[in-house]
């Protein structure tokens, strides 16, 4: 493990822009020994006055749907309008599957190797809730840094939509055409939080066929409950290979920015996410403390046999872990 450095150093290094600083920081905010986590809150603190000011797109979408040359294309039209650009991933599942976002920044070749652009993988931790912090944080240093837009992928599948959605301030749900009912096996929750769908690969015999998607979006959309924000979901045809119809996604995600950041939403909804960044670090920094704490430990693999014997209820056992966690706790002080 590269020699940590003091607070201050990194603190500088991020907010003038160095990219082996910020690296080093991101991997830092991801580091699970006690001691990193101590040091990491204190670059957080110190970068805290620096963040806020970028735009944080959320980008998911069905298997084969090209979010990885999607977001190629997409980033390398925001970096030749002059903006900067970080891509980080979010990706629960790649404890048991390794991954594919390594693979997805060798798919990224135009932003892989733009200066304005910095591509960041996500901790292969295998839990949501770790992951989900350390992109947090990343998302704080990368603003801090002086990124203008903050692309954040969702490569895993389920819960990590709702967990980005959190985070971000647009979310962009990727589909395609073609294949076979397009309404099929799309959550309804995850179109209900999309601020924007895009259908991808909208060329060649696809494209006739995308605009037939766009309208079937377009309807079902108009079947769900309007936003507080008073923003309408749009539906946009684009293609990653060809370039067509990039331009008018990135004059989308510009509109939102501008009209909801005229009405304040934009800044409500960076309030509300930040309450629930905190509410969420309580409930996951209290579990780790719980299931570290050595009475726990010591009394654990008992009561989960008794569980799974069927001689206690799971309530029951929980019940009884956290009273010996408090006792033992109580003892301590």
């Amino acid at each position: 493990m590269a020699k940590r450095l003091p607070a201050q150093a990194y603190i500088e290094g991020v907010i003038s822009g160095d990219r082996s600083i910020l690296s080093r920081a991101i991997t830092l905010v991801e580091s699970k020994l006690p001691r990193d986590r101590k040091l990491a809150e204190e670059v957080l603190k110190g970068c805290q006055g620096s963040a806020g000011k970028s735009f944080r797109l959320g980008i998911t979408g069905v298997p084969g749907v090209g979010k990885s040359t999607f977001i190629d294309a997409f980033g390398t039209y925001l970096t030749s309008m002059g903006k900067r650009l970080a891509v980080l991933a979010v990706d629960p599942s790649s404890g048991i599957t390794k991954g594919s976002i390594l693979g997805d920044k060798t798919r990224m070749e135009s932003l892989a190797r733009d200066p304005l652009a910095f591509i960041r993988p996500s901790p292969a931790s295998g839990s949501l809730g770790g992951v989900t912090r350390a992109t947090r944080e990343a998302i704080l240093l990368c603003e801090a840094a002086g990124f203008d837009y903050i692309i954040v992928e969702t490569v895993g599948v389920g819960q990590s939509e709702i967990a980005v959605h959190s985070m971000v301030d647009f979310f962009l749900l990727l589909m395609l055409a073609g294949a076979g009912d397009e309404l099929q096996g799309i959550k309804k929750g995850i179109m209900e939080m999309a601020d924007g769908i895009a259908i991808n690969k909208a060329d060649g015999e696809n494209e006739l066929k995308a605009r037939a998607a766009k309208i079937e979006y377009e309807n079902a959309l108009h079947l769900f409950q309007g936003s507080k924000s008073g923003w309408q979901a749009q539906v946009l045809t684009c293609s990653a290979l060809t370039k067509a119809g990039i331009p008018e996604i990135a004059e989308m995600t510009g509109s939102y920015a501008r009209k909801m950041g005229e009405s304040g939403w934009l800044a409500q909804k960076r309030k509300r996410q930040a309450k629930t960044w905190m509410h969420e670090t309580i409930g996951h920094s209290l579990l780790e403390r719980f299931m570290k704490d050595e009475a726990v430990k010591l009394a654990l693999e008992e009561i989960e046999n008794l569980v799974e014997a069927g001689k206690i209820p799971p309530t029951v056992g929980a019940a009884n872990l956290i009273d010996i966690y408090l006792r033992h706790v109580s003892t301590e002080q």
